[in-house]
C-alpha cells in the first residue's frame, strides 16, 4: 500500500511528540555514560523496552507473533536500527559532544532520501524534498551554534561513528516499511525489534563489558537508563512505527530535524535556560524546510499570490 507524500496533522503530531522523546535520549545518554561502559547501556535500555513493550501488548490481548519470517524480520530490523545506531552513538557521545553529535544525526533524513528513492517506488527526491532536508540540516547546525561546529573533525572516528549510525537509521526507515504489510501492529513491531535487539546484543556485553565486575551504578545512571528505556526507546518506537506504516520512511526520518528543538525547548521549559537569537534564526529555517519538504504552504502561498496578482491587475 502507497504511503502518504504529504502527512496529515495527526502524523505531524505524532512526529513532534517522537522528536521530544528522541530530544531527551541525549542527555539521558550523556548521564549515563559517565557511569556506565556503551553496550551495557544499550542493553538495558532495549531489554527494559521489551518487558514494557510485552506487557502491554500481552494486556491488550494482541498475538505474540510466531515463524521465523517474521523474526528474522524484527532481528534485520532491530540490527539496523538499535545495535548498530544506539551503540555507535553511546560510544561517540563519549568521545564527542551532544551538539556534534545532534548535527552529525541531522544528515539522516538527507541518507534517508537517498536510500529510499533507490530502494521504493513511492518515496523519491523531488527537487523541493532535498532543498527542504538541506534547509532543516542548515537550521539545525544554526541551533547547536558555531562551538560544536567549530570541534567538527577533531575526533573524525567518533564523528564518522554518528554518520555511520545516520545512514544505518536510513536503511531500518526504508527496510521497516514491510512490517506493515506483513500486518503487524505498530506494537508488536517495536516489542518485537527490542526484543531482537536484546538477543543480539546481550551475549556481547556479557563477553565484552563482564558488567557484573563494575561498581554499582549510581541512582542518577539508573534513571537515565530507565528514562532510556520507558520514554525514549518504548513509547518512541511505538509511535514511530506508526508513523512508518503511513508516511514512509523520509517522512518519518525528518524527525532528526527537529530532535534539537525539542531539546532546546525542553532545556526553555523544564530548566529555565536562555532561548538565544542563534536558536530562532535557527528554528526558523528548519520550518522552512519542513514548509518546503511538505509542500503545501508553499502551495498556499503561491495560490494567495496568484489571486493578489490577479486581483491586482483586474480592470478598475
Amino acid at each position: 500500500m502507497a504511503i502518504n507524500q504529504r502527512m496529515t496533522m495527526g502524523e505531524w503530531t505524532l512526529l513532534f511528540t517522537l522528536s521530544v522523546l528522541w530530544g531527551g535520549s541525549f542527555f539521558f545518554n550523556g548521564v549515563a555514560v559517565s557511569q556506565l561502559p556503551t553496550f551495557t547501556i544499550v542493553v538495558a535500555r532495549v531489554a527494559m523496552a521489551a518487558v514494557i513493550l510485552w506487557c502491554v501488548a500481552l494486556g491488550r490481548r494482541q498475538r505474540i507473533p510466531h515463524g521465523w519470517r517474521l523474526w528474522r524480520a524484527f532481528l534485520v530490523m532491530g540490527l539496523l536500527n538499535n545495535v548498530i545506531p544506539f551503540s555507535l552513538i553511546v560510544w561517540g557521545q563519549s568521545q564527542i559532544s551532544a551538539g556534534v553529535a545532534a548535527i552529525l544525526n541531522a544528515a539522516t533524513p538527507l541518507l534517508t532520501v537517498v536510500v529510499a528513492h533507490g530502494a521504493t517506488a513511492d518515496e523519491k527526491i523531488t527537487a523541493a524534498r532535498f532543498m527542504g532536508v538541506l534547509l532543516g540540516m542548515v537550521g539545525v547546525v544554526v541551533v547547536i551554534g558555531a562551538d560544536a561546529l567549530a570541534s567538527l573533525g577533531l575526533r573524525m572516528v567518533a564523528q564518522l561513528a554518528c554518520l555511520a549510525a545516520a545512514l544505518s537509521y536510513a536503511f531500518a526507515g526504508v527496510f521497516g516499511r514491510r512490517f506493515r504489510a506483513m500486518g503487524v501492529s505498530p506494537l508488536v513491531t517495536a516489542a518485537g525489534q527490542v526484543t531482537a535487539s536484546s538477543v543480539i546484543l546481550l551475549p556481547i556485553m556479557l563477553v565484552v563489558e563482564r558488567p557484573w565486575q563494575l561498581p554499582s551504578p549510581g541512582v542518577e545512571a539508573i534513571l537515565a537508563c530507565s528514562g532510556l528505556a520507558t520514554l525514549s526507546t518504548a513509547l518512541a518506537y511505538v509511535i514511530y512505527f506508526r508513523i512508518l506504516a503511513t508516511a514512509g520512511a523520509t517522512n518519518l526520518l525528518l524527525v532528526t530535524l527537529l530532535v534539537p528543538v525539542s531539546a532546546i525547548l525542553l532545556g526553555v521549559m523544564v530548566l529555565q535556560e536562555t532561548l538565544l537569537p542563534n536558536h530562532l534564526m535557527g528554528m526558523a529555517l528548519i520550518g522552512l524546510g519542513l514548509a518546503a519538504i511538505d509542500g503545501r504552504p508553499l502551495t498556499a502561498a503561491r495560490t494567495m499570490a496568484q489571486r493578489l496578482a490577479g486581483h491586482s491587475s483586474a480592470p478598475p
